[in-house]
This record gives C-alpha cells, sequence and structure tokens, in this order.
C-alpha cells in the first residue's frame, strides 16, 4: 500500500476498473450470507452468550473481517481512498443530541465512541491464563490510553473495556441510580 503512487495525488483518476472492487464486494456479501446462515443455525442450537462463542461463528466473524480488509485494500489500491466501512451508526433517540451537549464542558463539541476490537481465542491447552483474563488487560490498556488521551487535552466522558459486544455507553441502568 504506497501512498506515493498516482492514486494518492491530486489529481483525478480518470478510467478506473470497478471489476476487482465489485468482485471484493461480492465476496464480502457472499460471506455475510454464510454468516446470516450459520447464526441462524447456532442460535436455534445455543443461548446468545454460547453463540457468540461458537468456533463456527468465530471463524465467519473472521473471515468477514479478512474479506472487508480485502475490499479496503481494493478500494485503497484503485482509487488512493481510505474507506471507513466497520463503522455502525444507530439513528440517535429524540432529544439524545440535546441531552448530550448539556453535559460537555463550554466550547466542547459533541463526543463520539470509538472502538478498538480483539477476536481473541483461548490459550494452548495447560495454559495458566483464560479469556477472563483477557478483559483485565484491556481494561489496564483503557486506564493507560484514557490518560494519555486527557494529556492530549482530549475530554474522556467515559470509557469501558467489554466482552461480546461494544459498551453501551450511557444504557446501564446503576449509572441512572447514582445520580
Amino acid at each position: 500500500m504506497s501512498h506515493e503512487d498516482a492514486t494518492h495525488g491530486p489529481a483525478p483518476l480518470g478510467e478506473v476498473d470497478p471489476d476487482p472492487i465489485h468482485l471484493a464486494v461480492d465476496r464480502l456479501a457472499s460471506s455475510l450470507h454464510d454468516y446470516v446462515d450459520a447464526a441462524v443455525g447456532v442460535r436455534a442450537e445455543f443461548g446468545a452468550a454460547e453463540a457468540d462463542e461458537d468456533p463456527r461463528i468465530l471463524a465467519l466473524e473472521h473471515r468477514v473481517g479478512m474479506l472487508n480488509a480485502t475490499l479496503f485494500d481494493a478500494l485503497h489500491d484503485a482509487l488512493g481512498m481510505h474507506p471507513d466501512l466497520t463503522t455502525s451508526v444507530w439513528e440517535p433517540e429524540a432529544g439524545d443530541d440535546e441531552d448530550d451537549e448539556g453535559e460537555l464542558p463550554e466550547g466542547t463539541v459533541p463526543a463520539e465512541a470509538f472502538y478498538l476490537g480483539f477476536v481473541v481465542a483461548d490459550p494452548p491447552a495447560g495454559a495458566s491464563m483464560t479469556l477472563d483474563g483477557v478483559i483485565e488487560l484491556l481494561d489496564e490498556a483503557g486506564v493507560q490510553a484514557a490518560a494519555r488521551l486527557v494529556g492530549g487535552g482530549y475530554h474522556v466522558m467515559e470509557w469501558a473495556a467489554s466482552r461480546g459486544l461494544p459498551p453501551g455507553f450511557g444504557d446501564d441502568p446503576d449509572d441512572e441510580e447514582d445520580e
């Protein structure tokens, strides 16, 4: 992925062959369909937490991630663009924007959530660590990352380490009881 070629220059590219990009999209779409089929089948057999950890699901999630990276590379190599294709965005509930802005220090722009995700497999048999220890390591890294952000002048409103799903900021009923 060189940034020295014409695809990263200021001039329009002209004619670009979209076929390799469409092929990457088709492979990703096929893999997403496979994931849906497997998820429906696994969920019919197991509870939600077990289904999240099912090796078939984890393998397909890994494949989707790799194919998404392939799509990124195809777009980057052909167009010089840096697409953000893995961000999930839900519409805010009515009134959420107004409420959140009231909590920010004066002059601060509205906050955004950022995620750093890992897919971690079980350690080898007989190892002294377990997958439960991963959250402790991520929590320690979170303390360090939050400190660096604050040191850089950012306002870190909250942060969390979670397992299975991105943290649900503001969704914790215990937070409301503390207010």
